[in-house]
């Protein structure tokens, strides 16, 4: 296996909302500051995108919006994830005619599947549609956790490129690497650990806080690939903080806030998710100060 397909900053993208639907408008002008902003790759539709309460006509649109704005310019990894398997085939197959670059598909949840349930799920979706796709292992959502074992006999496929590991185990990337190699792209899906999990053998991170603070984070890779500690450091300690009050409550609920804070988009959250408490509100507002997003 070559190099990994995917490095870098990539940003789990918010979905704007406004008067109960999808704001088209706000939504490409979002993608649009990612990519100038000089976030590597844009992940529309997962959990920071609220896919459990898309519509499946609004997630396919919003995939769709996405690529319009961004195909050509940086990689769409289109979130494809479901616990029915004929329906993360339909969603991969749809991610596929839009253009997506790739696609993200969660472990199965509610469901918990055993080891081989989780192998059989993917390798039909891979035998489905001939499409890059990264695995998103997120215990803490899906209830069970894809061994290294599993993922190291699904990476033998040739369209299983990586894995999305929400796990926060840092021993999982150095292990994951020793049995797979460094050509499978390794994504941090936790912000807050990003550092070690790059220094353990990872390849970059789909981040939350990339909605709010893009050229930081991405800033973060760079200084990363070219050794320099010392900025990855600084950017790192800068960005804690914020880290850390994006998941003061339920995500995309902080993060949401933020980006109202910087105009990016409306303060609104679909239910059963509500807006950020007041004491949330003056957190996120502080982290945002400290990382020098705000005055």
């Amino acid at each position: 296996m070559s190099g990994p397909m995917f490095t870098g900053s990539m940003t789990a993208l918010i979905t704007p909302f406004a008067n109960g639907s999808v704001d088209a408008d706000a939504f490409q002008g979002f993608v649009q500051w990612q990519i100038d902003q000089g976030s590597d790759a844009l992940v529309p539709c997962g959990t920071t995108g609220e896919s459990p309460t898309l519509s499946h006509d609004e997630h396919m649109r919003v995939t769709e919006l996405c690529i319009e704005v961004a195909k050509g310019k940086v990689p769409v990894i289109a979130g494809a994830g479901s616990n029915s398997t004929d329906e993360a085939i339909r969603l991969t197959r749809h991610a596929k005619r839009a253009g997506a670059d790739a696609v993200l598909v969660v472990t199965p949840y509610y469901n918990k599947p055993t080891q081989e349930g989780l192998f059989q799920h993917y390798k039909e979706i891979h035998d489905a549609v001939d499409i890059p796709i990264v695995i998103y292992n997120i215990p803490g959502r899906s209830v069970i956790d894809m061994t290294v074992a599993t993922m190291a006999r699904l990476a033998e496929m040739p369209n299983i490129v990586g894995v999305k590991d929400a796990t926060a185990d840092l021993v999982r990337p150095a292990k994951t690497r020793a049995a797979i190699g460094p050509g499978f792209a390794q994504l941090s899906g936790e912000d807050s650990t990003v550092v070690p999990f790059l220094a353990q053998g990872g390849h970059g991170c789909i981040s939350v806080t990339a909605n709010v603070a893009p050229r930081q984070c991405a800033a973060l890779h760079q200084a990363w690939r070219r050794g320099d500690l010392a900025t990855v450091s600084e950017i790192n300690d800068r960005l804690m903080p914020l880290h850390d009050a994006l998941f003061a409550e339920a995500s995309p609920g902080p993060v949401k806030f933020a980006a109202s804070v910087l105009g990016l988009c409306e303060n609104r959250v679909r239910l059963p998710l509500v807006s950020v408490r007041p004491e949330t509100e003056a957190k996120v507002r502080d982290a945002m100060g400290h990382a020098g997003l705000i005055n």
